[in-house]
């Protein structure tokens, strides 16, 4: 379940607004929107890898560790053709497993190909020993690109983690006012826990847009109150 955009739009503006602090414009939050989820998201694989050295526990609602596998699973792309092997193209991530998909015996089977640097690739290639075969395929990557070695390679197959989508707060212009426009609008692709997180995320991006240290400040101090819970 994914986390409304609107919802987040209309308590970012109600607290932002209060006492006349200060009005973030629609084009102004959908930046700050897409910062705060990409701020979040790659603080998941930080908070794992710190999880991963603690002891965890046996109730699987209330493992951390289980808890950010379970927000990262839903950007998860297994066994994906990449069409030219492009990483932007693709919102990658975090690349996974590479596979090359091969013709042998005029048939078609997945191999997965051994990463190597592009000093480490040199040593490969003029070794008839080490060098890439159709059953042991090589990779590199190449101006955020995949390039594979090997005979007979008819393509390419990726597991990864994919970015987020950009959001968008959707409006309609009436009256000199922006009015929300569902049809318009992408919401966030996090998991429906982070919404007080992007409320508090944004508002104090928002602190310094609309140079309001107060703003900044109160929305920094609940955000550090989150994240101590989560990790006690």
């Amino acid at each position: 379940m994914a986390v409304n955009i609107n919802t987040v739009y209309l308590r970012v503006l109600a607290i932002a607004n209060k006492e006349q602090r200060g009005y973030i414009t629609p084009q102004e939050f959908n930046t700050l929107a897409n910062q705060a989820q990409l701020d979040i998201f790659e603080q998941y694989f930080y908070d794992l890898n710190q999880f991963l050295r603690l002891p965890g526990n046996d109730t699987i609602h209330a493992d951390p560790v289980d808890m950010l596998e379970e927000k990262i699973e839903k950007f998860s792309i297994v066994n994906a053709p990449a069409t030219n092997a492009d990483l932007d193209v693709l919102q990658v991530y975090r690349l996974g497993a590479v596979f090359a998909r091969v013709s042998i015996d005029n048939t078609t089977q997945t191999i997965e190909a051994q990463h190597m640097s592009h000093s480490e690739l040199r040593q490969y290639l003029n070794s008839p020993l080490t060098a890439p075969t159709k059953t042991r395929p090589l990779y590199t990557i190449q101006s955020n690109s995949i390039v594979m070695y090997g005979d007979g390679i008819i393509g390419t197959n990726i597991n990864y983690i994919k970015k987020p989508v950009d959001v968008y707060w959707g409006y309609t212009m009436i009256n000199d006012e922006a009015l929300y426009n569902p049809t318009a609008s992408i919401n966030f692709e996090l998991h429906a826990a982070e919404e007080t997180e992007l409320v508090l995320k944004i508002l104090s991006l928002a602190g310094v847009v609309i140079r309001d240290p107060q703003l900044y400040q109160i929305a920094a101090t609940e955000e550090a109150k989150n994240i101590q819970q989560e990790k006690q």
